[in-house]
């Protein structure tokens, strides 16, 4: 969903536990009284500094309290799982506010389980895929392939002998970038529609799932 203007986060966020607001990296976001955690020493915000957050929220919450990440990309993956069990058991009045340029960077999982909102004026400003062109490639393929097509790029994506899995997750992750950022500069719904079949498959896969049948029936 689109949103118009960055003042209107805190009455957005009020309405889901989990909210992923994609804006440019220098945009100025504020939630009075929320509270903030940003990247230690500049490089990423740690799992104690989510521990430490979530400690102080061991009783009954009467009001809206907003926790805030900013950048939330600089989580490292044990601060996001640390989130996650939070999100699989919410507390009411408690909202998480993740603030982002770069949503594809977060893990799947958070992002199939929280509200994501675009604003506006971020369209045009949509940073290269970092990945090498084989894999472009292949997630590329995936993203619009027709039903049909699928089986047979199942067998191409699992050929190789070695870290398959990991492999197939890679591709699924630039896919899902690349699904994102061609809705943030398109506003194609048919892209949009293509994200949760996508974040499914990569959470069945990451789950020691079977990778050919998940990139078959999940991408269906």
């Amino acid at each position: 969903m689109f949103f118009d203007n960055l003042s209107d986060i805190p009455e957005i966020a009020k309405k889901v536990g989990c909210s992923i607001f994609v804006v440019p990296d220098d945009a100025e976001i504020e939630i009075k009284n929320a509270f903030l955690l940003k990247p230690e020493q500049k490089t990423t915000i740690t799992i104690d500094q989510v521990r430490d957050i979530l400690a102080q929220f061991t009783t009954k919450i009467t009001s809206p309290q907003f926790v805030l990440f900013n950048p939330a990309d600089k989580l490292t993956e044990e601060a996001e799982n640390a989130i996650l069990k939070n999100l699989e058991e919410p507390k009411d009045n408690l909202h998480f506010v993740l603030i982002t340029s770069k949503p594809s960077k977060l893990l799947p999982t958070i992002l199939s389980r929280a509200a994501l909102y675009i604003w506006k004026n971020n369209r045009g400003k949509i940073t290269e895929i970092n990945a090498d062109e084989k894999t472009k490639e292949l997630a590329k393929k995936l993203l619009v392939a027709k039903d049909r097509e699928l089986v047979n790029l199942a067998e191409e994506l699992t050929k190789k002998k070695d870290g398959v899995r990991e492999y197939v997750l890679d591709v699924l992750s630039v896919a899902i970038e690349m699904a994102y950022k061609t809705y943030f500069l398109t506003n194609k719904p048919a892209f949009a529609k293509k994200i949760p079949k996508f974040l499914t498959a990569y959470e069945n896969i990451s789950k020691n799932g079977h990778i050919k049948l998940h990139l078959v029936a999940d991408l269906l």
